[in-house]
């Protein structure tokens, strides 16, 4: 007999954030080089306020899904997850990344506050290594091709 929740717990889950601020993935990738964005052992890291409670499904190998004006366009890997606590004394959640961003294909999602969850069902695919230094296409266009599947 298979315990249903020892399988539930060896599955991985992603996060899907929007980039607020970044315009491209490039600006995206400047944002993250920078010391303000790094942790202290130079990792890139995302604070949020909130503690994902699928904790283990995310550290199974996990991605941060990143929508940028308005598409989901790129993803790193997770780390770890380290308590932040800030001048306030308010616990957060440090969400440390892989170095590498990895363009996907594009997928139109919608404005949303905080993070989501993300199946890996759902997830865009990787671009081929041979096309990840691809120059971007506008957002524009990119949205109107993932409009009708061609991204």
């Amino acid at each position: 007999m298979v315990d249903m929740g020892a399988v539930v717990a060896d599955q991985k889950i992603h996060l899907v954030k929007l980039s607020v601020g970044s315009e491209t993935v490039e600006s995206l990738m400047a944002w993250q080089s920078s010391k303000k964005a790094q942790g202290p052992d130079g990792l890139p890291r995302h604070v949020t306020r909130m503690w994902p409670r699928r904790e283990a499904e995310l550290l199974e190998g996990g991605s941060i899904y990143w929508v940028i004006q308005g598409l989901i366009q790129c993803r790193q890997r997770i780390l770890r997850l380290d308590e932040v606590i800030r001048a306030d004394g308010i616990r957060r959640c440090g969400i440390v990344l892989e170095p590498d961003i990895i363009r996907t294909t594009t997928a139109r999602k919608r404005p949303f506050q905080g993070w989501r969850y993300l199946a890996p069902a759902d997830a865009p695919a990787d671009l081929p290594e041979n096309r990840q230094n691809e120059d971007a296409l506008p957002a524009d266009l990119s949205a109107a091709l993932a409009d009708i599947g061609v991204l």
